[in-house]
């Protein structure tokens, strides 16, 4: 397999600076060789050239750098479709989770061109299914699921010119644990399938596993991961960009991983919200760099 790698370092999206150096800081813990050591060749892309907050204004104070994260959108998307295109595996570096909508619309372009259909497993503390009316905040990093669902601003919703870019009935939340009064009405609407941490506490990993995978592979042909490592509890991954009490276990994390490796079914992934600033030398970009291993195969045994 080819993964080809490539980093967007955006921090607009997020109320919190430091998430721009983490595809710098998974690169430090050793993305690359570490796959190669799996069998797997690498293509890095280098950077996404994105601007600074220094640069910009905020603008609209409900979506905030609203003009910047949809110019970068659209230029995320379309070098994941031409990626894509190449038959390479699309490996995304983030950033804040602002930069999903960008790697989910080049992918669901890409499905669309060849008549095929795209599904998300999105794994998070988070539902980042807000918009502008409904963010308490209107930082971005808490909207891109909306926005590939076809909710929220043009800017977003629109990026290639077409919305939405998935179907909900292909879309599973795993590891939730915080969610918004908007974003709760939002999911019950859209009845996408959300697993909480309670049901994982409850049911296990695998059980679950099962249901989201059934869920975002029936009747697609691509199946996009999209792992915030906030989804990861703070005492095993603390340099994140929302740290949330409560998440995923290290072996938890690792299991997950494990059954998408074995599942076949994942033909992209993203990493996001990795955060060097409140991190402890470099360990959750290291633990970042595991878990891309457990995804592309490596076992225990």
């Amino acid at each position: 397999m080819i993964i080809h790698v490539l980093g967007v370092p955006m921090d607009l999206g997020s109320g919190r600076r430091g998430v721009d150096m983490g595809p710098s800081a998974i690169r430090i813990a050793g993305v690359d060789r570490r796959l190669r050591e799996l069998g797997h060749k690498v293509v890095d892309d280098g950077d996404v050239v994105i601007k600074n907050m220094e640069e910009l204004k905020v603008g609209n104070e409900r979506a905030r750098y609203l003009g910047e994260i949809s110019r970068a959108s659209g230029v995320i998307a379309r070098k994941v479709e031409r990626i894509m295109a190449l038959g390479h595996f699309p490996l995304v570096l983030g950033g804040d989770h602002s930069i999903a909508v960008g790697s989910i619309s080049g992918i669901a372009a890409f499905a669309r061109r060849e008549g095929k259909r795209t599904g998300v497993l999105w794994i998070d503390a988070h539902g980042d299914i807000n918009t502008p009316e409904t963010s308490p905040s209107g930082n971005i990093h808490g909207m891109p699921l909306a926005a590939v669902l076809g909710y929220g601003a043009d800017e977003l919703t629109g990026i290639g010119g077409w919305s939405p870019k998935v179907d909900p009935a292909n879309v599973a939340l795993v590891g939730i644990r915080s969610l918004d009064s908007g974003e709760k009405r939002r999911l019950k609407d859209t009845g996408v399938q959300v697993h909480t941490m309670s049901e994982i506490d409850r049911h296990g990993v695998q059980d679950i596993m099962k249901k989201a995978l059934a869920r975002v592979t029936s009747g697609t042909d691509f199946v996009h991961v999209s792992f915030d490592l906030d989804a990861i509890d703070p005492t095993v991954a603390p340099g994140v960009g929302t740290p949330v009490k409560g998440g995923l276990d290290y072996r938890e994390a690792h299991l997950i991983m494990e059954l998408l490796a074995d599942s076949g079914a994942m033909t992209s992934l993203e990493i996001v919200e990795a955060n060097p600033i409140l991190d402890e030398c470099n360990a959750s970009a290291e633990f970042a760099v595991e878990l891309i291993q457990s995804a592309f195969g490596k076992k225990i045994l």
